[in-house]
């Protein structure tokens, strides 16, 4: 069983446990993150929903990263949307409105059967049958997309991110302050991980 079809499944068990909850507009922008707060080293990505180099990443090396960081407290992981045109955006926002504590898996199972939902004909219908399994009534859905307040808050963060970390293109990373661009081997994330470790020490 492919990683997919593990976390399609994992939503489609957990979608009728705990019916779909509308969150506020500040719940839903909070911060999404995996791992120790107080971490010595934060690993911030901005990312691109529609992205295929940030779908690489997803795929290829951060159950690396958080096996062997996040998972034992030295990484703090910061997921940030840097959607580069409509269809990202739209993933974006729906994803946000998702039960905080299915946040990843739906971010993983976006990224993981993207060319699916990005390259069809109707990406929105697309994105509403996933977010139905992760609990979302059409209704929901289109509140959701239509949140004015939503679009702005990411679009905030991510103009804020480019003026901070001058980011133009996705994936793009900040390890301690160190920026990383493009879908890099695993090696270079440990080799950046490991040099800011060593500084904290």
């Amino acid at each position: 069983m492919t990683k997919f079809w593990r976390l399609l499944l994992l939503l489609v068990v957990m979608a009728p446990i705990t019916a779909f909850a509308a969150l506020s507009t500040e719940e839903a922008l909070a911060e999404r993150s995996l791992g120790n707060p107080k971490a010595p080293v934060t690993l911030i990505e901005y990312s691109s929903m529609s992205c295929p180099h940030c779908a690489a990443f997803h795929r290829e090396t951060l159950a690396k990263i958080k096996s062997n960081y996040i998972d034992t407290g030295k990484v703090l992981y910061v997921f940030r949307e840097f959607p580069l045109e409509p269809r990202a955006m739209a993933a974006s926002i729906i994803a946000r409105c998702v039960d905080p504590s299915r946040y990843f898996a739906f971010v993983d199972m976006l990224y993981g059967d993207q060319a699916s939902w990005a390259k069809a004909s109707d990406p929105i219908k697309e994105l509403q049958l996933r977010a139905q399994l992760a609990g979302m009534s059409e209704s929901d859905f289109k509140a959701c997309l239509d949140n004015k307040q939503l679009f702005e808050g990411i679009q905030r963060r991510a103009e804020a991110g480019s003026k901070e970390y001058s980011i133009d293109s996705t994936p793009t990373f900040i390890v301690n302050g160190t920026k990383i661009s493009g879908a890099v081997p695993y090696e270079q994330f440990e080799a950046a991980i490991n040099e800011a470790l060593k500084a904290k020490q």
